[in-house]
């Protein structure tokens, strides 16, 4: 048994085949070089066709195609992706299943979902009912397995936790992207870093400043410089709190930490923790265990190779 499975991130799509234990077979990738609208559509379904044509080859019949959304993937097969031009509420179901003429069943879920079904399947959350996946990259989001199942919500959008409210000042900037995320992912992390550079506070960054990135802000935090230590430390502070409003709510046995921030800032989930201790349920927060991920950015694609094989169920 296999299935295919894609992941369509921020500037790229990655697409595979799987087996049934979640070993990929064959595996590529496409920039997403900006498309928009039904171009962005042209290149999942040329990268989808490529899969197909090498599991045609390795004498594989897929079961299904999964595919992992950043944004909101709504049941009618629609999807909302805040990354790509024209992709408010873009039937993606629909032109994927006619390019391919109706052969294959095709799933389609955010990639909030997709991370943790991904950490159940092959990761951290393979012997838990009850986990988060805590994805920080440009934005934040949650995967949420509570009893066993993935909350979803009544519209589709569970799991948006860069909306969280972790600060009592309304600021303008949490219209868009949240309190939390604004704080704490990596476009928020820069965005901080540059405002105080902005001011004119001394810093290794200052010549950089128009083009930082939050690696440039953890590079200048091994360094000491006083703008990043700020900047990190206050993310922190949020990562704590947002992490014990988690544990507080869900009472899950394990918080798992991904996306792109952790890469580098793996190294802070101890103090992530002890931050969270001081806010958290004092029985459940003692309880958990925060983790890194183990599936080395690959969550969505596996988590959406994991969609197709069991036929969009958890």
């Amino acid at each position: 048994m296999t299935s295919v499975g894609l992941d369509l991130g921020g500037t790229k799509i990655s697409a595979a085949l799987f087996d049934e234990n979640g070993e990929a077979l064959y595996k590529t990738r496409a920039e997403l070089n900006e498309a928009t609208g039904h171009e962005a559509g042209s290149k999942i379904t040329s990268l989808l066709k490529e899969v197909l044509q090498e599991a045609r080859q390795l004498n594989h019949q897929p079961n299904g195609i999964g595919i992992c959304v950043p944004g909101i993937a709504h049941r009618t097969g629609e999807v909302w992706a805040p990354n790509i031009k024209g992709w408010e509420n873009y039937p993606l179901k629909k032109e994927v299943a006619s390019f391919f003429d109706h052969e294959f069943p095709v799933f389609i879920d955010s990639d909030r979902a997709c991370h943790i079904m991904a950490e159940v399947w092959k990761g951290a959350a393979s012997n838990c009912s009850d986990a988060i996946f805590l994805a920080v990259g440009t934005g934040i989001g949650a995967g949420i397995l509570a009893d066993g199942h993935i909350l979803r919500g009544g519209h589709d959008i569970s799991g948006a936790i860069g909306w969280m409210a972790l600060k009592p000042a309304f600021q303008p900037q949490y219209k868009e992207r949240g309190c939390f995320e604004s704080h704490a992912s990596g476009f928020g992390i820069a965005e901080c870093a540059k405002q105080l550079l902005l001011e004119g506070r001394d810093s290794i960054m200052q010549s950089r400043r128009d083009q930082l990135m939050a690696a440039d802000v953890f590079e200048a935090y091994d360094e000491k410089d006083p703008v990043a230590c700020q900047v990190i430390d206050e993310a922190i502070h949020y990562l704590g709190m947002a992490t014990a409003n988690l544990v507080s709510i869900f009472n899950p046995e394990k918080i798992i930490f991904g996306g792109g921030v952790f890469g580098p800032a793996v190294k802070f989930i101890d103090r992530i923790y002890e931050e969270a201790v001081q806010w958290g349920q004092p029985i459940s927060i003692k309880q958990v265990k925060f983790e890194p991920s183990q599936l080395s950015g690959n969550a969505g694609l596996i988590g959406a190779g994991y969609l197709a094989l069991k036929n969009g169920k958890l």
